[in-house]
């Protein structure tokens, strides 16, 4: 295995392209687990440490541009008013020597449909901000996942960034593990507002082939609201909309069985996270809501 260390960005997507099958490296916190168990042994391993600007993050007036390397103790610390599910799936992540260490881009990269960042990055409409010799371009979240810890980078693209519109409303992100920390994930799944627009965007992980959106779910329940009214008179969301929403999260799965769980108990799980999540994010919305409408 040969180890290949660039100084900086330029050089890095240069020796991505000489060296295609370079796996890259910055917190190693799944890369380096595969390769001591032994079960990848890439011909390169290209380490990014040195790439300054992957550490960066730069707040819009809009939206947020995060470096693929930011540790998640440092979304907890610097984004959670602006990327609120992103900052409450770091915490779920494994040890806080895990979290000073791994960042949304590794996710990305690894694509593991159990990786804690990608519910809140489908929830949220992220985009990802890929570069190779030949330019940069930016992929929507939705199209990055093309299947079992696969993704739509090109042999020679190095992910840089993930720009990700700032909250415009409550979001949420929970899930089901063995334990509270230092497990991979059951199932989890994020839910965000978007009062703006008044839609809802959902994501679901390690229940299905990839990371998913339940969309079904989410147009049932972006009619529910706009034909009751909710958005404008803030009223407690009906039970019966609340379980719909659920079930239909649940059908949108796609789960296995495995040693963290059975494919019908992932079912039933999402389904009761969707249920406690929606519910979660509207209570913000409504205490939201009336606080505007006091102070005015």
């Amino acid at each position: 295995m040969d180890f290949l260390r660039p100084a900086g960005w330029e050089e890095a997507l240069a020796a991505k392209a000489e060296h295609p099958t370079a796996v890259p490296i910055a917190g190693g916190t799944d890369v380096m687990v595969e390769i001591n168990s032994d079960r990848r042994r890439p011909e390169y391993l290209m380490d990014l440490n040195r790439v300054g600007d992957l550490l960066e993050w730069e707040v819009g007036e809009d939206s947020v541009r995060l470096g693929a390397s930011v540790p998640y103790t440092r979304i907890m610390e610097n984004l959670r008013a602006e990327l609120p599910g992103l900052a409450l799936a770091s915490h779920t992540v494994a040890s806080p020597q895990i979290r000073n260490r791994g960042g949304v881009g590794g996710n990305l990269g690894t694509a593991s449909p159990a990786g804690d960042a990608h519910p809140v990055l489908l929830a949220a409409g992220a985009e990802v901000e890929v570069e190779s010799v030949r330019g940069k371009r930016l992929i929507p979240i939705d199209a990055f996942y093309t299947g079992v810890k696969r993704n739509a980078l090109e042999p020679d693209e190095l992910i840089r960034a993930v720009r990700v519109k700032k909250a415009d409303g409550p979001q949420q992100f929970s899930k089901v593990g063995t334990r509270n920390a230092m497990v991979i994930a059951v199932c989890a799944f994020g839910l965000a507002l978007h009062p703006g627009s008044r839609t809802v965007r959902t994501g679901i992980g390690s229940a299905a082939p990839t990371p998913i959106r339940a969309t079904a779910a989410e147009e049932f329940l972006n009619a529910a609201l706009d034909e009751g009214g909710f958005w404008d008179n803030g009223k407690i969301i009906t039970p019966a909309v609340a379980k719909q929403f659920a079930v239909l999260c649940s059908a949108a799965c796609d789960p296995i069985d495995d040693v963290r769980g059975t494919a019908g108990y992932r079912r039933h799980a999402v389904g009761v996270l969707a249920r406690r999540t929606l519910t979660w994010t509207w209570e913000s919305y409504r205490g939201a809501r009336h606080t505007t409408e006091g102070a005015a």
